[in-house]
C-alpha cells in the first residue's frame, strides 16, 4: 500500500485522517516526502512496510526501528504549523523538551547509552525504572510523545487533538500484538510517568506557554541611531524580547557561545556598514533564478510552514529514514538536533536583543531607495545575528558528529508546498545555503550571517560535547 504523507493532504483530509485512523493501521509518514517514484527509496517508500507496519515485520529484530520517533515528529510539525503562536523560539523550544523526552524514555533499554539527567541545567532527577520487569521501547515512547504533545501545544485545535488521538491508538494497535499485555501496560504508564517529568522540569525555564506572550505588553526597545524599528508591512512590534533571558538545556546561559558585535553604525557612503546595507540593496536588485529559489526555499514563515526549526527537524527525519535508522539513533538525533534549535533561539535572542540592530529594509529605504522592497517579509525582531544561521550551522554540526561530516541527502521538506527538493553533499552545505538565503531575501547583512554561523558552530559544538554513550 502506498505510504500517505500528512502534508501532502489539505487540512480537510487531515481531520479525516486524524478521525479515520483510530480503525485503521496505515502509518503516517514523512514530512512532504516524495512519492518513491520521485527518489531514492527512503525508510517509510511504497518498496518497503513503515511506521505501524514496519514494526510488526521487524519485531524480532534486535533494535527496534526508528518509525515509532518519525511519525510522532511528522505529528509535530504538523502541530507547529497549525497550532496558534508557535514562533520560531516556541517551535524550537518544543522541539527541544520532545526530543529529549524520546531520548529519556527509551535510553534504559539500551546500555551503551546513558540518561541526559545531570547534564542538561535543571534535570537532575528522573523517574526510576525497575530493571526486574521488562519494558517495550516502542510503546513507551508512543505513550511519552503523545503525552509530551498534548502538554506542548495544549492550546492546539480539536483537530489537532483528534490527530494526537488517532496516532497514539494506532501505535498502540499495532504495538499490543507484539508484547505482553502486562508489559504493554508498564510501558505505557512509564512513557506517560517520562513525559510528565521532563514537563515540569521545562516550566521552570522561562518559556512555558510562550504561545501566549509572543509579543509581551509593556516592552518598549531602545531608541537612538541604527536602532531596530518596528519593519513594514505589517510594522509588528518586538517578538519575543526577554527569550534569550530563558534556560538553556546546554548553554551555561543565553549569553554563552557569543558572537562578535556588530558593524559599527554609520550612515556615511563609503563606511564598512553602508556598504554592507549597499550589498543588500544591490544583491536583491539583481536575483538569479537559482537565488530567488532558495530563499523562498529557506523561508519557513511560521503559520505557513514548520518553521526554521522545523525544517531541521524535518531534515533530520529524512536522514533516520534514509539510513532506516533504530528507535535509540532517532532518539538520540532528535534529542541533540532539538536541543541544538532549542539553545540556538536562545543565544541568537539574547544577541539580537543586546545589540537591537536595524533591519536592512529600514536602513535602505532611508538611505538609499526608499521605494526598496525585499523578496521576503522582515520577520519582527533585530536584526543581528541571523537566526537561520545560528540554528541552521548548530544543526549541522550536530548531524555532521552523528552522520559524518560528507553526508550526501536531497531536502524534500517542501514538496507539499510546489517547492524543488534541493540536493546538498554535506551537512555543512545546506547550512550554508540557509544563512546565504537571508541575504538574497533581503533580510540580513552579511555580518549577521557568516557571524551567526560562528555562533551556531559554538552551540553545536556544546551539545555534540554531551555525554549521550557511555
Amino acid at each position: 500500500m502506498q505510504p500517505k504523507h500528512i502534508f501532502k493532504r489539505g487540512w480537510s483530509a487531515l481531520v479525516a485522517v486524524a478521525i479515520l485512523a483510530l480503525s485503521l493501521i496505515q502509518p503516517l509518514t514523512s514530512v512532504q516526502a516524495a512519492s518513491p517514484s520521485e527518489r531514492a527509496p527512503l525508510a517509510g517508500s511504497a518498496d518497503r512496510p513503515s511506521g505501524a507496519n514496519a514494526h510488526r515485520m521487524n519485531s524480532a529484530a534486535s533494535a527496534p526501528s526508528a518509525d515509532v520517533a518519525t511519525d510522532w515528529f511528522d505529528l509535530y510539525l504538523q502541530l507547529v504549523q497549525t497550532s496558534p503562536g508557535f514562533s520560531p523560539p516556541v517551535a524550537a523550544r518544543a522541539f527541544g523538551y520532545a526530543g529529549v523526552t524520546l531520548y529519556e524514555t527509551v535510553v534504559p533499554g539500551f546500555s551503551d547509552y546513558q540518561s541526559l539527567a545531570g547534564q542538561l541545567n535543571g534535570l537532575d532527577r528522573l523517574p526510576r525504572l525497575n530493571s526486574s520487569r521488562s519494558l517495550d521501547w516502542p510503546t513507551a515512547a508512543n505513550a511519552a510523545l503523545a503525552r509530551m504533545a498534548r502538554k506542548l501545544f495544549a492550546n492546539t485545535s480539536s483537530e489537532n487533538l483528534a490527530a494526537i488521538d488517532a496516532l497514539e491508538e494506532q501505535w498502540n494497535r499495532a504495538l499490543l500484538p507484539t508484547v505482553d499485555a502486562a508489559a504493554h501496560a508498564r510501558s505505557l504508564r512509564y512513557g506517560q510517568r517520562m513525559a510528565n517529568a521532563i514537563f515540569v522540569w521545562s516550566k521552570t525555564d522561562g518559556g512555558h506557554e510562550g504561545y501566549l506572550r509572543n509579543f509581551p505588553a509593556g516592552y518598549a526597545p531602545p531608541t537612538g541611531a541604527g536602532m531596530w524599528l518596528p519593519t513594514p508591512p505589517k510594522e509588528q512590534p518586538a517578538l519575543q524580547p526577554t527569550w534569550g533571558e530563558n534556560r538553556p538545556f546546554v548553554l551555561a546561559s543565553g549569553d554563552s557561545c557569543p558572537p562578535a558585535p556588530p558593524l559599527a553604525y554609520s550612515e556615511a557612503p563609503g563606511s564598512a556598514f553602508y556598504e554592507e546595507g549597499m550589498e543588500v540593496y544591490t544583491v536583491t536588485q539583481e536575483l538569479t533564478a537559482e537565488q530567488e529559489a532558495i530563499a523562498r526555499f529557506w523561508s519557513d514563515d511560521p503559520g505557513e510552514t514548520v518553521t526554521p526549526p522545523g525544517h531541521s527537524i524535518a531534515i533530520a527525519t529524512q536522514v533516520l529514514q534514509q539510513e532506516n535508522a533504530s528507535l535509540i539513533l532517532a532518539a538520540e538525533t532528535y534529542a541533540k538536533v532539538g536541543i541544538a534549535v532549542a539553545d540556538s533561539f536562545i543565544g541568537c535572542w539574547n544577541a539580537k536583543y543586546e545589540y537591537n540592530l536595524l533591519r536592512p529594509v529600514t536602513y535602505i529605504r532611508k538611505l538609499i531607495d526608499p521605494e526598496w522592497t525585499p523578496l521576503l517579509n522582515t520577520p519582527p525582531f533585530p536584526e543581528y545575528p541571523s537566526g537561520h544561521s545560528v540554528q541552521s550551522a548548530a544543526v549541522a554540526a550536530v548531524l555532521a558528529g552523528l552522520f559524518g561530516e560528507e553526508y550526501a541527502f536531497i531536502d524534500h521538506t517542501h514538496d507539499g508546498r510546489g517547492l524543488p527538493a534541493r540536493s546538498f553533499v554535506s551537512f555543512a552545505g545546506f547550512a550554508e545555503e540557509a544563512a546565504l538565503s537571508r541575504l538574497y531575501g533581503g533580510i540580513h547583512y552579511r555580518r549577521a550571517i557568516e557571524l551567526g554561523m560562528a555562533q551556531g558552530e559554538c552551540i553545536g559544538a556544546t551539545v555534540n560535547a554531551l555525554a549521550f554513550r557511555r
